[in-house]
């Protein structure tokens, strides 16, 4: 069983750095750490970064989790590859580029490139914010999957991963420490990253946050609403070329040993929204299809 100690962070290609470093900057209220070799560096808590744009096509590039060390690394690659899952070594100089000590790559079944990391930089200075979002840490990432059964069985096979609830077969919402959820799957067509999520200090900043949306004309594609099972308070909102934000505030810890994983219909009005709001599916990055290694 490979031990996920966390999420590290997501890896995004844009066409148009100024357009989406300005919107992480100005709009969802990241740091701009810096930007090297054409990747931006862009920071929300004691992580190096959260999010990395890298020039070139538009599209998400890769997903990370951080592992516990080198033995650890070791052990899953050793697992993954006794799996039938192809697996490649990051060189010295990709690992600068993401700011670890080393990492592996792999695809999941469902073309979703994903990174497992060991030694991410942590930086101890406090975050100099963009605007005042309220944002508190980098809180969770929703892949995409045709199939969310499926894929529960790939990271609950070989991973420390539990499920904490289902949508139907719209979405499985995944655990690997109490908090509810910090890795999602929602069905897809084709591979690529649902949303990625920031979670806020308050209420009140979900609100604010909403307003300065509704404000600067920003697309927000779901609510303000609450979440039946999480309870997190959320606003999703597009940017750039399909990257989808989300702000919550007040997610669930399942400390509950024996906690029993619930399934809400989809089709029922509050299985996503506990308010009855409106809801979508949110937009979904595209992956972009990349040889392990490159």
């Amino acid at each position: 069983m490979i031990t996920l100690h966390d999420i590290a962070y997501v890896r995004s290609g844009t066409a148009d750095a100024a357009t989406a470093v300005g919107f992480a900057v100005d709009v969802v209220g990241m740091e701009l750490l810096g930007h090297e070799d054409g990747v931006w560096y862009l920071r929300a808590d004691q992580r190096h970064h959260c999010l990395a744009f890298e020039e070139g096509e538009a599209g998400v590039l890769a997903s990370g989790f951080s592992l516990a060390d080198a033995e650890a690394l070791a052990d899953a690659e050793n697992q993954l590859t006794a799996a039938g899952v192809t697996v490649v070594r990051g060189t010295p100089k990709q690992a600068r580029s993401r700011r670890v000590e080393d990492f592996l790559a792999f695809d999941d079944p469902f073309g979703n490139r994903i990174e497992l990391v060991t030694g991410q930089v942590q930086l101890a200075r406090p975050p100099h914010f963009g605007r005042p979002a309220g944002i508190t840490e980098f809180g969770h990432l929703c892949l995409d999957a045709p199939d969310v059964r499926e894929a529960y069985r790939f990271w609950s096979t070989l991973f420390n991963i539990k499920v904490s609830d289902w949508i139907g077969e719209l979405a499985c919402l995944m655990r690997f420490d109490p908090v509810h959820h910090k890795l999602a799957v929602f069905r897809g067509s084709e591979p690529g990253l649902c949303h990625i999520n920031f979670q806020v200090d308050s209420l009140d900043d979900v609100m604010r946050n909403w307003r300065f949306l509704q404000e600067r004309g920003v697309e927000i594609e779901m609510g303000p609403g609450r979440h039946p099972q999480s309870t997190a308070i959320f606003v999703y909102f597009k940017g750039p070329e399909g990257l989808t934000y989300e702000y919550s505030y007040g997610v669930r810890r399942i400390e509950e040993p024996d906690w029993v994983p619930r399934v809400f219909d989809p089709s029922e009005p509050d299985a996503i929204d506990m308010w009855r709001g409106p809801t979508q599916r949110p937009s979904t990055q595209a992956q972009l299809h990349r040889a392990l290694g490159a």
